[in-house]
């Protein structure tokens, strides 16, 4: 799987957020398989996805957490329990094939080593203003959905597919409340990691 890569840049007003990303470093699709069971098997490239995947949905929540105790903003509380359930989506999958959980318990503490380093960037931005953090969450959004529609390519299994299907319905769910909440701070949005026809018919629904 991609490794998810951002660097925080300048945006609007001056305030800065990400500007550029999206996991440099692809692998190449095994079709070799791992068996974890006599009757289940997940593949190199599923497992990676899974792990990975598992860890980002949880940034997502862990950094929603930090806004809301930062500016008390219902939309990153709301989000932020929705990130919960995915995640734990993630752990079902997990469970079932046998995979080792990477995750933590703890806020803001993760086993990649590159999205710690995300978390921590991304919780400096917050904390600049209300609507850097809002910018925060359209970013992690769209980058959520990017990562989706790769793994989704990157699998064969029924039941891993319609997981990362219900997660990028959610995602395209929080990117609308995102960018819902920055027009009402005045603030006409553009995407900045999706392509503007997928970005048109997401908002359109």
């Amino acid at each position: 799987m991609k490794n998810l890569n951002i660097k925080v840049g300048s945006i609007l007003l001056g305030l800065s957020v990400i500007a550029t990303s999206v996991m440099a470093g692809q692998h190449s699709i095994d079709s070799s398989t791992t068996t974890v069971s006599t009757t289940k098997t997940v593949s190199e490239d599923e497992t990676e996805n899974l792990l990975y995947m598992r860890e980002e949905e949880k940034l997502a929540r862990d950094v929603y957490i930090f806004a809301y105790a930062q500016w008390s903003n219902t939309v990153f509380d709301n989000i932020s329990e929705s990130e919960q359930q995915h995640t734990d989506k993630i752990l079902s999958l997990l469970e079932k094939y046998n995979l080792e959980d990477p995750a933590t318990e703890s806020e803001g503490e993760f086993t990649n080593a590159k999205l710690q380093d995300l978390y921590n960037d991304l919780i400096a931005e917050v904390q600049n203003s209300e609507v850097s953090a809002l910018y925060v969450g359209t970013a992690i959004e769209e980058i959520d959905m990017i990562d989706i529609f790769d793994a989704i390519e990157r699998t064969d299994n029924r039941d891993i597919k319609t997981v990362y299907e219900n997660l990028l319905e959610g995602s395209k769910s929080h990117l609308r409340a995102f960018v819902k909440a920055l027009e009402t701070q005045g603030i006409v949005y553009e995407p900045r990691f999706i392509d503007e026809d997928l970005y048109n018919e997401i908002i359109s629904e």
